[in-house]
């Protein structure tokens, strides 16, 4: 007789092993969900800002605080006065011709983009780092956003990076509202070099002559002066709808800029419209600038100013018409208004106006001097634009200037430019397909005898 060992029902055996197999599940899934929480609160903990350290005396100059992000930190410290010396010199935007790197807002003021989003009018300007200090004059008048592009060459880096620390330290409202451009040449690029003191001492003035390396001055005598390069560059970063462009040693009569919003905010919509800004020379032996028509009028009777470029070049602003601007007094119970209109348009004519920056670019194939500016305006000529003279706003440049034997450097950069302007008209007609002042006409041949 054979006997069977006794054996537990099959529906028991198959709870049990349910039973096991869930509790091992649940020990997995609680162990997987611990380390996944554990692996959170550690990179939380990791990746926390780090506290800046709390000294009891000033730190030193030269003692650097390693705190990402500190923000107690105050918008002026030492560690963010030099911006510039961050600009990578290789990563600058080339030109058509590969002979200049761009590098856009080199350094630019905190406010610049919130007073562009609430101006009408940025002023544009260009200029070598000899004559930057020029910039203070306008920016004592001007108090709308500033785009200003610098020619660099060599050494003169650190001397702009000097200037905007400066300005940082020692003009924080005009370094507010400022945005640096900077331009170098291919041939000669710049070098940050060690700032002078001058650059953290506000007691000092910034840029005094003589701190160029005697082989940049030379390199910079060899070497046309990218005029269009840098007003392009200007213009191109200024973030309002209009655009008023201006070389650097160009003075806005005080107030311009609000009576410039105030006029383009009531003006009729004229897309193809430049209201000229009239221009004087003004007698150094002057001491005060003029503080309104009236008084610029009265200083041109004494011949202590006059329209700018009349005894150099004068067709560079006759066709502003100042004798009319002049006989219409000095107008300043009104607001800024047009005076009249430019009828009698001339090739040589270079106003200083304001636009909306949808006009044409400055041809960058003219270096140095001649026919840089006039070949633009003529452009915009010939597409229709109107010039309309306001009044009674204006600028001032400090001088009088007298006709002088020209160097023989700037008569090659003239005739260079003159080859340059033979293409260029050509190239106009063909684009717009007119010749109102007859510059393609054949100069007449000598009767033969």
């Amino acid at each position: 007789m054979e006997y069977l060992l006794p054996t537990r029902p099959m529906a028991k055996l198959r709870r049990e092993k349910i039973w096991r197999w869930r509790c091992q599940w649940s020990v997995v899934t609680i162990t997987a969900i611990a380390l996944v929480i554990y692996n959170a609160a550690a990179n939380v903990w990791l990746l926390r800002p780090q506290p800046c350290p709390v000294v009891s005396t000033p730190p030193l100059p030269t003692e650097t605080l390693t705190c990402e992000p500190c923000i107690d930190t105050a918008p002026n410290a030492a560690l963010d006065d030099d911006p510039i010396s961050r600009l990578d010199l290789r990563l600058g935007r080339w030109d058509g011709s590969r002979s200049f790197r761009m590098f856009d807002y080199a350094t630019v003021g905190d406010m610049y983009a919130e007073i562009s989003g609430n101006r009408r009018v940025c002023l544009a300007t260009q200029s070598s780092i000899e004559r930057l200090h020029e910039l203070l004059r306008i920016a004592a008048h001007w108090s709308g956003p500033i785009s200003v592009a610098v020619f660099v060459a060599g050494d003169e880096l650190r001397l702009l990076r000097a200037f905007a620390t400066w300005l940082f330290r020692c003009q924080p409202e005009i370094y507010s509202r400022l945005a640096l451009h900077a331009a170098t040449p291919a041939e000669r690029p710049g070098t940050h070099g060690n700032m002078p003191n001058w650059a953290k001492n506000c007691e000092a003035m910034p840029l005094p002559p003589g701190e160029r390396r005697a082989d940049t001055v030379a390199w910079r005598a060899r070497h046309p002066y990218p005029q269009n390069h840098l007003r392009n560059l200007a213009r191109r970063n200024c973030q309002t709808p209009y655009v008023f462009l201006v070389d650097v040693d160009i003075v806005p009569s005080k107030g311009m800029a609000e009576s410039l919003d105030k006029f383009l905010a009531k003006a009729p919509k004229c897309p193809l419209c430049a209201y000229v800004v009239p221009t004087y020379e003004l007698d150094r032996r002057v001491a005060n600038f003029p503080t309104n028509k009236s008084e610029l009028l009265r200083l041109s009777r004494k011949k202590l100013a006059i329209p700018f470029h009349r005894k150099v070049f004068i067709y560079n602003q006759y066709a502003s018409n100042f004798s009319r601007w002049e006989a219409s007094g000095g107008n300043e119970s009104l607001d800024t208004h047009v005076s009249h209109n430019v009828t009698n348009f001339e090739l040589l004519y270079e106003p200083f106006y304001v636009a909306p920056d949808t006009v044409p670019a400055h041809d960058e194939r003219f270096l140095g001097y001649g026919f840089t500016r006039n070949t633009q305006v003529y452009e915009m000529f010939l597409i229709g634009y109107q010039f309309r003279v306001l009044s009674p706003i204006f600028t001032i440049h400090w001088g009088l200037q007298a006709r002088r034997s020209r160097p023989l450097w700037r008569e090659k950069q003239n005739e260079k430019n003159r080859k340059h302007f033979e293409t260029f008209k050509r190239e106009l007609f063909a684009r717009y397909r007119r010749d109102p002042l007859h510059l393609l006409r054949k100069p007449p041949q000598a009767k033969k005898t």
